[in-house]
């Protein structure tokens, strides 16, 4: 008896569910990786994220920690969530029920900070009228993808580990995820996930296609070497005593700072 051949619909579905979760993520990885060697091969002057603090540092001096400091948090649950299986977790004491209890608190904690931060300074970027003439086309492709990466993660967290019932992702997307870099893709492991999951891995795709493109490859060339580096050593130069000023009265020795 003959094989009974699969519906067109089934097909379909598996051909668009190889695209979305194995061609199009692969594809952006390999953007990353040759965009990097282009940029600095290419571009090694322009390797900087080009700071506007002398044009505005009201909002920069609030926005730019909350935004990093919930940036790094935000990363740093991601690496253990979806590179870590939850086996490993476990076999170090570290129970499912309170993973989830704090990755979910946690990851709200620093999401608000990060949405707080990024906030912050898209909006000082609008309002301000010297940076907004100074925004090149990266920055008008990257702050509105870095923005829907991170309220869809946001969004995803809320509606079904906040107020929803729970969702499992480390058992799809993590698997997912993993299976990429293993060579080994899995695209029915997240074709299950619930929506909002799905949008943020797609859009997380695209923001690392971005990044070499974007003010975002500063993150290669942070100032690590500031942590050993000697102090600046200041002293005031003095001027002679009797130096007399425009009243006639001697001058007094403090002078400006200048470094050593």
């Amino acid at each position: 008896m003959s094989a009974v051949p699969a519906p067109p619909a089934a097909a379909s579905t598996s051909g668009a569910n190889l695209l979305l979760w194995v061609a199009v993520p692969y594809i952006c990885l390999a953007v990353f990786v040759v965009g990097h060697v282009w940029r600095y091969r290419q571009d090694q002057f322009g390797w900087t994220s080009r700071t506007s603090q002398l044009l505005e540092h009201r909002w920069l001096r609030w926005g730019s920690p909350l935004f990093h400091l919930g940036a790094f948090m935000v990363i740093a649950g991601h690496v253990v969530g979806l590179a870590v299986p939850d086996t490993w977790t476990e076999a170090v004491g570290i129970t499912e029920h309170a993973y989830h209890t704090t990755a979910v608190w946690a990851g709200s904690v620093a999401g608000v900070a990060m949405v707080t931060g990024l906030g912050m300074l898209c909006a000082r970027r609008l309002l301000t009228r010297s940076i907004r003439l100074g925004t090149d086309r990266s920055d008008k492709l990257l702050f509105p993808l870095l923005s829907a990466t991170v309220l869809l993660g946001i969004s995803a967290t809320a509606a079904h580990n906040v107020f929803g019932a729970g969702y499992d992702y480390r058992s799809t997307v993590s698997v997912w995820f993993r299976g990429l870099f293993v060579l080994q893709p899995q695209p029915e492991a997240i074709a299950g996930a619930p929506l909002l999951f799905q949008l943020h891995a797609l859009t997380a795709c695209l923001l690392f296609a971005a990044w070499p493109f974007t003010r975002l490859v500063h993150v290669w060339s942070a100032p690590i070497g500031y942590l050993a580096r000697p102090y600046l050593v200041y002293r005031r130069r003095a001027t002679p005593a009797s130096a007399p000023t425009a009243a006639g009265r001697p001058r007094s020795a403090s002078g400006s700072r200048r470094a050593a």
